[in-house]
């Protein structure tokens, strides 16, 4: 396929023929489409590819998925191609895909074009074959057509989805287009947020809200210009939603991106009515606190953890304890733990036993074709300690920017690795031991690069 943006208007369109291309040195060949053995601990592992719109490593020419079992994902002898032989995930540009825990569910929002909002769900079946179930529903009229959106950990049963519109506010006597001194009064940010019930397919609840910042801050121009990554509390009554603070010059009118990075901040809000929205500030880190496109936050021990970017100071891994409020004593700097400069967290999982894998960049990324080199670690939660993951292959062209998922087996992390248009692989990081063993092969094509698995 060469189109550089995919379009769906009927899901029965939308599977790929063609052979399956697993490959493998042993004789006999296996099975493209292999059954688990019920007996063995296994799951399906499905791998996301985004596919070169106009330049590489865009990710705006679609996106495809390609599962194989755990056992095969292991295996570096068996061989996969996804661009070939995947089945393309209705969405304009790079999908946002979310999965079952168990790995049997592929959840997808479609991201902008004539299906936008759109959410779907497919039971994985092993290779191409990812099989619609339910009814779809569109979250456009709520949340728009390119929405921000998340599976919420509560046993798959609810997804989340936010945005953020904003509006500059002057006198009566000024616009922005002549504002003069002392005109501006402050920037209403408007949150929308929405939950869905990704069992029944049905709309749960609606709210807008007004986001307000102290009297200071909104004075000094700083206003909440994007949300992401909703996050239920361990109690399942509060919702936390990561942000990002922009600012305009009171004097001018003007956007200011040489102010101050303020601490970074959490909206707060009531679950599931999704009413009286607060906002909590760190006073460990500084920055934004939405991530981009791989779940920014989680709860673990009672406790979320997040990550934070755009910190002056590298990013943190940031804790909101049961009371629902930053806890300022645990700090916890990438930038310290590695040894490094200008840290910034791309994407990151735990495991159940507190240990996570952090995709992230450094000061001493090369500048490869899409962006720049990511790299990742291994961290560990409790002790705050992390550790660069050596014996996986890095080169200028490995971008992690978009990367969206990883799958946790018990303590094992499972991730792809690949530059950019080159082949990789899956790889598996046992998170007590530290061992990592090297995976099923990734075919690549040109421009295009590997975003997960799920």
């Amino acid at each position: 396929m060469k189109r550089s943006i995919i379009n769906f208007k009927s899901f029965t369109t939308i599977l790929l023929t063609g052979g399956l291309l697993l490959a493998c040195t042993e004789d006999p060949v296996p099975d493209p489409v292999p059954d688990p053995d019920p007996d063995a601990e296994n799951r399906w592992i499905t791998v996301a590819a985004a596919r070169m719109g106009s330049n590489p490593g865009d990710g705006n020419g679609g996106t495809l998925i390609y599962s194989i079992s755990s056992e095969e994902a292991k295996n570096p002898m068996v061989s996969i191609a996804p661009f070939d032989n995947g089945f393309i995930v209705p969405s304009n540009r790079t999908a946002r895909l979310q999965s079952s825990e168990d790995g049997n569910t592929i959840f997808n929002i479609s991201y902008a074009g004539d299906t936008g909002g759109n959410y779907t769900k497919y039971s994985v079946e092993g290779g191409q074959n990812f099989t619609p179930i339910g009814t779809e529903v569109s979250i456009a009229p709520y949340v728009g057509s390119a929405p921000r959106w998340i599976k919420l950990f509560d046993g798959d049963q609810t997804g989340s989805a936010v945005y953020v519109d904003t509006e500059h506010q002057f006198d009566d006597n000024s616009t922005p287009e002549d504002a003069s001194d002392d005109t501006y009064i402050r920037t209403e940010a408007t949150m929308g947020v929405v939950t869905l019930d990704l069992e029944n397919s049905l709309i749960k609840e609606f709210q807008e809200s007004s986001l307000a910042l102290s009297e200071e801050e909104e004075a000094n121009g700083y206003y909440i210009s994007r949300i992401d990554m909703p996050t239920l509390n361990s109690a399942g009554d509060k919702l936390y939603i990561g942000a990002r603070l922009s600012k305009i010059d009171p004097a001018t009118g003007e956007s200011d991106n040489d102010g101050e990075v303020l601490g970074a901040k959490t909206i707060v809000l009531d679950y599931p009515s999704l009413l009286n929205p607060t906002v909590i500030t760190s006073s460990v880190g500084r920055g934004n606190t939405n991530g981009y496109r791989s779940i920014n936050a989680f709860e673990y021990d009672g406790s979320v953890y997040q990550a934070n970017q755009g910190d002056p100071q590298g990013s943190h891994i940031l804790k909101i304890d049961a009371n629902n409020q930053y806890d300022d004593s645990y700090v916890f700097n990438l930038d310290d733990a590695l040894g490094i400069e200008d840290a910034y967290i791309l994407a990151w999982r735990p495991a159940e036993n507190g240990k996570a894998v952090v995709a992230y960049r450094d000061a001493g990324s090369e500048e490869g074709v899409a962006g720049a080199q990511g790299y990742f670690a291994l961290v560990d939660l409790n002790e705050r300690t992390a550790i660069k993951i050596d014996n996986i292959p890095y080169e200028a062209d490995f971008y992690l920017f978009q990367y969206q998922g990883f799958v946790v087996d018990g303590t094992d992390i499972y991730l792809t690795q690949a530059p950019v248009g080159k082949n990789g692989n899956i790889y598996i990081v046992d998170t007590e031991t530290g061992d990592v063993t090297k995976g099923a092969e990734l075919i690549n094509t040109e421009g295009s690069h590997f975003i997960g698995v799920f």
